[in-house]
């Protein structure tokens, strides 16, 4: 049996690491509170740009933390895309 050379299959990385909780291409970041009794929010970023930041403020760096997951796993399962 000959096997054919897939173009571009030289340049894949090994995703042996990557989880199924992995938010590849997608960075979360939970921003602290600048002063004490405000409140957490998160940015989303994708190679070091903005894409989405939260719209509204989080009591806690856990319920930020989770809000900003969620919105990651629409935005990795294309919800919302046309």
């Amino acid at each position: 049996m000959r096997y054919k050379r897939v173009e571009g299959a030289g340049t894949l990385r090994h995703i042996g690491d990557m989880t199924e909780t992995s938010t590849y291409p997608y960075t979360l970041e939970i921003l602290s509170p600048r002063t004490e009794g405000a409140t957490y929010q998160w940015a989303i970023r994708k190679g070091g740009k903005l894409v989405q930041r939260s719209d509204r403020s989080l009591t806690s760096e856990a319920k930020a933390r989770e809000n900003g997951l969620a919105q990651i796993e629409k935005l990795l399962s294309g919800f919302g895309e046309r």
